[in-house]
């Protein structure tokens, strides 16, 4: 099953086949979301372990590879790679938007030199490369990001990072709002549990991005 059929929803079920993707070197982007320290911590507990064992085996063997060799091809083809962090810039967190002041695990106080908040070395900017820190959800919405590409004459976001029903979602969604062209990469994307990757995969398709596997984009943008 082709990224054409897959991850459809209800609404979804019937529409016809998409078109092929035109994904034009010089105006695409790689946006990487998030894979920062924060999301890697050491589990403390066998609890813990456990209850992050699909999405910390999914980073490592996976969503980390997947996403390094991507960045990768598209450095070596001279496309831009964007990345994206959650840092906030003022030690206490007052500049934090609600959604990440909200209590339980989503309260990030993650000032923005601190050791959580960047990026893990596997995938981490390289160059001149572009990073925006964020103190919302949406990459889009929290950063000039938006100014960025237009200025860049960026057209089409492939998007990939953590989590898939979280931040990636909420960018996908602002991105879509805006009328860029957004694509996601499956596999180079984690959510907390399977279930709830597969399940904002399926939300998210058709309607705010297409969702496509690395090797289905390296076959379309002749990366290989």
């Amino acid at each position: 099953m082709s990224w054409k059929t897959r991850h459809r929803s209800f609404y979804y079920e019937q529409a016809p086949e998409p078109e092929d993707l035109e994904l034009p070197p010089d105006q695409t982007a790689l946006l990487c979301i998030d894979v920062q320290n924060y999301g890697l911590p050491p589990r403390e507990t066998i609890e813990e372990q456990a209850r992050w064992g699909w999405f910390d085996q999914r980073m490592h063997e996976t969503v980390m590879p997947n996403l390094r060799a991507l960045q990768d091809r598209f450095r070596a083809r001279g496309i831009d790679v964007i990345h994206a962090r959650i840092a906030c810039l003022l030690d206490d967190g007052r500049d934090r938007s609600l959604s990440q002041k909200m209590p339980g695990w989503n309260n990030l106080l993650m000032p923005r030199d601190s050791e959580a908040s960047q990026i893990v070395d596997q995938v981490a900017p390289q160059g001149d490369e572009i990073v925006v820190t964020k103190t919302t959800d949406s990459a889009l919405t929290g950063t000039n990001l938006r100014l960025v590409l237009a200025n860049m004459g960026i057209r089409h976001v492939v998007v990939t990072g953590i989590y898939t029903d979280q931040c990636v979602s909420s960018t996908v969604r602002s991105l879509a709002d805006e009328s860029f062209d957004v694509v996601v990469v499956e596999d180079c994307c984690a959510a907390g549990t399977e279930e709830l990757h597969l399940h904002e995969l399926e939300i998210i398709n058709m309607i705010y991005c297409h969702v496509v596997s690395s090797d289905e984009l390296i076959g379309m943008m002749n990366l290989a």
